[in-house]
Formats: C-alpha cells, structure tokens, sequence
C-alpha cells in the first residue's frame, strides 16, 4: 500500500481511536494486539492484515466503507459509530442510551413545530 494511504488509514484509526476516548494501550488490548502494532498504524509505518484491521475497527465502531471509501458520508460513519457504542454497552446503558435518544428526539420535534408555528405566524 502506498505510503500516503497508510497514512490516510493511520489518521482516520487515531481521530477515530480518540473520539472513543481510548488510548493506544487501551485500543490494543480491546483488540487483542500489541500497543506498538497500534502505534506503528497510526503512524502510517504498518500495512495491517485483516486480522490485525478487523478487531480494530469493530472495536472503534468504524467501518471499513470509511478506511476504503473517504468520500462516504460523515453522518453516515457517525451513525454506525454510535450503532457500535451502543452494541457494547452493558444492558443498563443501553436503556439509558436509548431513553436519552427518545427525549431528544421528542425535545426536537416539539422544536420544529414551535419554528414552524413562528414562522408562520410571522408570514
């Protein structure tokens, strides 16, 4: 792989690594590699088999449309890193999870009548 995609892929795993709030050293052991394998990633100096790429990115919540397809949708990634986070939360996180996307998504639908309501009381 050519040099400026490892790097590309070394950058996308770090500003991933650390929108999860992990650490290397917690990123390695979550995936079950040494610390100086993630290092060596994100430093663009190592080309990752599947089976070193593969735990990484579940664990991370990305997916490898991102690695592979840059042009994909950042919302799009956003969802599925969220999907992942939730998929490894314990059972009382996720009712707390799912609670809170309720009660914002109720909160922004009460939001959205109110501007409609404003906007039209403005016409």
């Amino acid at each position: 792989m050519p040099k400026d995609r490892l790097s590309y892929l070394g950058n996308c795993l770090r500003i991933a690594r650390k929108s999860c709030k992990l650490t290397q050293q917690q990123l390695a052991d979550d995936s079950c590699v040494a610390i100086k394998t993630i290092q060596n990633i994100e430093k663009g100096l190592m080309n990752p088999s599947y089976e070193v790429l593969f735990p990484i990115i579940r664990r991370l919540g990305i997916s490898a449309d991102i690695l592979f397809y840059p042009e994909a949708s950042e919302s799009d990634e956003r969802l599925k890193r969220m999907n992942a986070q939730y998929n490894q939360a314990s059972p009382k996180e996720k009712i707390v999870i799912s609670d809170t996307v309720d009660f914002l998504s109720q909160k922004l639908s009460i939001f959205d009548e109110v501007s409609v309501s404003e906007n039209n009381d403005s016409k």
